[in-house]
């Protein structure tokens, strides 16, 4: 039987709660051990997998062996805590985004290629068994050219005291956090993303950063899409992924998937929704096999910088929106006496 590969947890919040589970249910990957700057919550997960725990992720190294870690700590801290990792020739899978700004994530890809190790991006939604069966359904024709790709990830959460909120440790608000999800899952259906826009809504919450945004991009091959993110209202949607082709649609949804061809009035049920213990497990899978040389990493070092790449930009395109102003000045207002009569055919 193949020996397990060594893995070491950084950062011990509410996603380390997840990747807890997957661990739980995989054979080919152990964690080993657990590092955050709060000891006792690292301890707290540690003593439920029967591992040990730390202060800090160089402890964390010099203390036991690991093959491979896995960052989810706040964005602002991943070149880093990566970086130390990577000069210790250990694999690192990085929580989203791979860094808060481009510059920083490109020293992280080259840290990797001097170590010979191998560097990715977490994104979970790119491991959903619906998703991978829908890029499938999408590939193979059947709904004809792709028009139009929307994605929505709405809902309404009190961010006021989550680091997610706070710009100077995680980089922006609902754009760089729920976006750089969307970003990666448009690229994985339509190829390389060309132009974008994005417009600000109201924020609700008061907070520093933005609460809602919509997104709209182009494809390098034309295909327009839009992204819809919140952290203040519910959209209340079915599905978090709609594709329109010119012979058909699919949906991708929370509870089930489904497509239509426009020759049938009758949906094709594909998947049962979205199982994040499943997309968790499947992402540590991949990861492990990749460094044994079994598969090909679903994520590469490159998709995790054009995720960055693209967020970046959009960051930049929501501060140079621009409206046109409707010109209500020249608006004519007739006399009763003077409206034109209505000719009847």
């Amino acid at each position: 039987m193949t020996t397990k590969l060594r893995f070491g947890l950084v950062g011990a919040g509410a996603i380390a709660q997840s990747y807890i589970q997957a661990f739980e249910s995989t054979d080919i990957a152990q964690l080993v051990g657990i590092a955050d700057v709060d000891l006792s919550r690292a301890s707290s997960l540690a003593e439920r997998l029967g591992c040990q725990s730390f202060v800090s992720h160089e402890d964390l190294v010099n203390s036991i062996e690991i093959d491979a870690a896995i960052v989810c700590t706040p964005p602002i801290t991943h070149l880093d805590v990566s970086r130390y990792l990577l000069e210790h020739k250990i694999h690192v899978l990085c929580e989203k985004p791979l860094s808060v700004n481009l510059a920083q994530a490109k020293l992280m890809v080259e840290a990797a290629k001097q170590s010979g190790v191998i560097l990715t991006m977490a994104s979970k939604f790119r491991y959903v068994e619906d998703v991978i069966r829908a890029k499938q359904i999408v590939s193979s024709g059947i709904l004809g050219e792709i028009v139009l790709f929307e994605n929505a990830f709405t809902g309404r959460v009190d961010m006021s005291k989550r680091w997610n909120s706070q710009p100077q440790i995680s980089g922006g608000g609902v754009l760089i956090d729920n976006g750089t999800h969307s970003v990666d899952i448009m690229r994985y259906f339509l190829g390389a993303l060309d132009e974008i826009q994005v417009v600000e809504g109201k924020r609700i919450q008061g907070l520093d950063v933005e609460d809602t945004v919509q997104i709209f991009v182009k494809s390098a091959s034309g295909v327009r899409g839009s992204i819809d993110l919140s952290w203040s209202i519910n959209k209340e949607l079915d599905s978090y992924i709609r594709i329109y082709g010119s012979q058909g649609t699919i949906s991708v949804g929370w509870r089930e998937s489904k497509y239509r061809q426009a020759s049938s009035p009758d949906w094709v049920v594909f998947g049962k929704g979205y199982n994040k213990v499943q997309a968790f497990r499947s992402q540590i899978e991949n990861f492990t096999k990749a460094i044994r040389g079994e598969e090909q990493l679903i994520i590469t070092a490159e998709d995790g910088l054009a995720s960055v790449a693209a967020i970046e930009s959009a960051y930049a395109a929501m501060m140079q929106t621009s409206w046109t102003r409707i010109g209500h000045h020249n608006l004519l207002v007739l006399p009763t006496n003077e409206v034109p009569a209505v000719a009847l055919g």
